[in-house]
């Protein structure tokens, strides 16, 4: 059956969104090559003048949308909501992004997604960074391991926190159950606000042994000063 666009209603075929819709999306065209950040237009592509996220054992972000209307509709509507048919339109997009236009997707031997604490796992029933991840771990021909990340301390959101807290909010929240020796390993979460909760699985992956680590995120939260 034709599906029905999650944005506007329309019929969108056998997209879960249709093509206007998807166009209008706020999309990353050009990212800096550190933190994603947009960057203007006209700009060459490389790092921005001051990257505003907190980036510790990461060698790059890569953002599909800006978190802005309607991003943050599905965002929230997938994370509070239940609406896991939302996460997987946000891995679409991601999917779409990584890919280019119709180029490869960035080389990864394995995508681990932010992991949830077991309690709210059981509440929200689904964990969203995994839905997410699923679509772009297949672009990027990579494995998804939904459990080589743990999280060990149930942490409260991070929505709800200043950014130096949520510095602490997250230090040591993670550990890693395998062996990452020599691997280039992919994080996938729904939203990177200021970076922390990345960096924390980042640190972990680390210590595991991953060679190289980028964070994929379906949206980026932008400053209201854009990089030069």
């Amino acid at each position: 059956m034709p599906l029905r666009c999650l944005l506007c209603g329309l019929a969108s075929g056998a997209a879960m969104v249709c093509r206007g819709c998807c166009e209008d999306l706020p999309w990353i065209v050009s990212g800096c090559s550190r933190c994603g950040a947009p960057l203007p237009p006209g700009v060459p592509p490389g790092p921005c003048a001051a990257c505003d996220l907190a980036l510790r054992g990461i060698d790059r972000v890569r953002a599909a949308l800006v978190y802005e209307y309607p991003v943050d509709s599905l965002v929230a509507a997938a994370k509070f909501h239940g609406r896991v048919e939302c996460a997987r339109l946000l891995g679409e997009l991601l999917a779409r992004h990584l890919a280019g236009d119709g180029g490869d997707a960035p080389a990864c031997d394995l995508v681990v997604p932010v992991p949830l604490h077991p309690d709210r796992l059981g509440r929200r029933g689904y964990n969203q960074a995994a839905v997410i991840a699923a679509p772009a771990a297949l672009a990027a021909g990579a494995a998804v391991d939904q459990h080589a990340g743990k999280r060990r301390v149930n942490t409260p959101p991070q929505s709800g926190l200043a950014g130096s807290d949520r510095c602490v909010n997250v230090r040591a929240a993670f550990a890693v159950r395998r062996d990452l020796e020599e691997l280039d390993v992919a994080i996938v979460d729904d939203v990177i606000t200021t970076g922390h909760t990345v960096s924390a699985l980042a640190v972990a992956l680390r210590r595991a042994g991953a060679r190289r680590v980028e964070a994929w995120c379906a949206a980026r939260v932008v400053s209201a000063q854009p990089p030069r």
